[in-house]
């Protein structure tokens, strides 16, 4: 039987780690789903796999397109898709990981066909981003489709000017055209969810984020400037430091904000998978992923793998 093994939980949780031990086991390579990881020109504010890591086990879409392509969920399950069946010819189990939701469903059951938009009102919503920032449009989206606010990642402005172009331009709710249906996959898919004491999670965001500076995260932002329109920018991490390289914030405020933002994107990504009755979670705590690996396999086969 093929199948996909996807290792998913919120950010710093530690699933780069616990994916390649896992990808060691099944002689697999790991397909990442991160929406981020993807670029080429993102690494240290993403927090791609370090050189050993990458070194372990082969990966696949990390680094493989550049910012200056506009990328979404669809074409990700359209190339996702494709490569999961070229590794099915020498592989039984594949590894995929990441804490990308809309990418993760986009690759389990599909997307949901969206009616094309008026393109003055995305250029007059995406101007009033650039005027008065994401809160406004946020604001906007809760008020005509609470249901769409409380399931997207609202800290997106793309994502945010979608569900409310949609909504404006057809006088029905973004939320509404979600129908839930599930497009076949010729193969089984496993998914394991990592989680870890609240207190826990966020303190390894928060040194996360401290690795990120020393890294050099300032440098790499102000390399990006010229792409700083581009959707893959508007993202935490990136954001922030675009408002202190402006002069909008101190850098020891805009490190605050990242902390900040990143717990918050860490709480939606959980509220997110919530509704998932298919995960099988499992919390992980100051373990090393080698020990834990057994815990994982014992969980697949708990689930009829």
């Amino acid at each position: 039987m093929r199948r996909v093994v996807i290792l998913l939980g919120p950010t710093a949780v530690g699933k780069t780690d616990y994916s390649i031990e896992l990808a060691l086991h099944f002689g697999s390579p790991i397909i990442s789903c991160d929406s981020r990881q993807l670029f080429r020109e993102m690494s240290i504010g993403t927090a791609v796999p370090s050189q050993e890591q990458l070194s372990r086990v082969k990966h696949h879409f990390i680094h493989s397109h550049s910012v200056e392509q506009y990328y979404t969920a669809g074409k990700y399950e359209i190339e996702a898709l494709a490569l999961v069946d070229e590794l099915f010819r020498s592989h039984e189990t594949l590894v995929m990981t990441g804490g990308s939701g809309l990418y993760i469903d986009a690759f389990c059951k599909g997307l949901d066909d969206f009616p094309k938009v008026d393109q003055e009102l995305r250029k007059s919503l995406t101007a009033l981003l650039k005027r008065e920032g994401v809160e406004s449009l946020q604001k906007e989206l809760k008020t005509v489709d609470p249901e769409s606010y409380y399931s997207i990642d609202i800290s997106n402005g793309q994502r945010v000017i979608r569900a409310l172009e949609v909504t404006i331009g057809t006088g029905r709710k973004f939320s509404s055209f979600k129908t839930g249906s599930t497009r076949k996959r010729e193969f089984e898919i496993l998914k394991i969810g990592l989680t870890r004491p609240r207190a826990e999670l966020y303190d390894r965001i928060d040194r996360r984020v401290d690795v990120m500076m020393e890294a050099g995260l300032v440098e790499e932002v102000r390399s990006l400037v010229q792409y700083r329109d581009m959707p893959a920018l508007k993202t935490v991490g990136y954001k922030e430091i675009f408002d202190y390289l402006d002069g909008n914030s101190s850098l020891e405020e805009a490190v605050r904000l990242i902390k900040r933002n990143t717990r918050h994107y860490a709480k939606r990504q959980l509220t997110y998978w919530g509704r998932d009755e298919e995960i099988k979670w499992l919390e992980i705590e100051n373990q090393l992923p080698s020990s834990d690996t057994n815990l994982i396999l014992t969980s697949l086969t708990s689930s009829s793998v």
